[in-house]
């Protein structure tokens, strides 16, 4: 009897050190599950932040006339005689740009600053002419096929820099910043090297360099707005830089295949 009394004891302690055990585990599972769901929707918060959200909108409407403005310039110089790309049409594009930043936005001369971005993207947009120009002899079709990659390319990191954790993408800051320096020292070297191989590199590398810089620019319009930072036409001009960076990459490389294909059927 003791025996018995002694073995069902036992069987009790183990069964209770199990349950807590059980127990002790379930409420681990809990807590790192809720961690894990704070952090995947605590993104979504951000559009619950009506301040950030309206200067969201600023900024992409800006970003959306200038794209437009530089489509202008575009145009303006493949299709009329009005204005052709030279040296004079890049210190228009610089000084526009000095000027807009050089004019601090006190909420009442938006207009005018806004006016600097859309000259600034309409004489960028005007010295992409004689590239456009070459493209269109190859292929017109390179143009419309990089514009929609560009799209593309754009809005899937865009999401991917707002649905991510807050101030994740903000440590990019530094390595960006170092490899786009070091992009321009070898761009001016090869002006004088002129190898194919440091070109490809500067295209495919500039490539990258501009998607990540779509993912830091953004969340730091973001965090800057959450500082009570409010001039969206200035941070407008950084994705502005991107986008074109992205196209005009896209536009060569696509161009470079398509010669390289052209060239093979000649051959063949």
């Amino acid at each position: 009897m003791a025996s018995l009394v002694l073995t069902d004891s036992s069987q009790l302690t183990y069964d209770s050190q199990h349950l807590a055990f059980e127990l002790n585990t379930t409420s681990a599972l809990a807590d790192y599950l809720t961690e894990a769901g704070t952090k995947l929707f605590t993104p979504c918060n951000l559009f619950r932040e009506e301040p950030v959200r309206q200067h969201l909108k600023n900024v992409y409407a800006c970003l959306t006339m200038s794209t437009i403005a530089a489509s202008v310039g575009a145009y303006v110089h493949v299709f009329t005689q009005l204005l052709s790309a030279g040296f004079l049409t890049v210190i228009g594009s610089m000084g526009l740009l000095v000027a807009l930043m050089a004019t601090p936005d006190n909420g009442k001369n938006r207009k005018l600053r806004l006016g600097y971005l859309l000259g600034f993207a309409f004489f960028t947009g005007l010295g992409m002419g004689p590239l456009l120009e070459m493209v269109i002899q190859v292929d017109p079709s390179i143009i419309v096929t990089a514009l929609i990659g560009t799209v593309v390319i754009f809005v899937s990191f865009t999401l991917s820099s707002l649905m991510a954790e807050r101030g994740r993408w903000l440590y990019l800051g530094g390595t960006l910043m170092s490899l786009l320096s070091a992009l321009l020292v070898l761009s001016l070297a090869n002006l004088f090297i002129g190898s194919y191989l440091i070109f490809q590199g500067y295209l495919y590398i500039g490539l990258a360099l501009m998607c990540g810089f779509v993912l830091y620019d953004t969340q730091l319009i973001i965090e800057k707005r959450r500082n009570g930072d409010k001039d969206f036409v200035t941070h407008s001009v950084d994705l502005f830089v991107d986008l074109i960076g992205i196209f005009r990459r896209l536009v060569i490389i696509l161009t470079q295949r398509e010669q390289r294909r052209e060239e093979r059927n000649r051959r063949n």
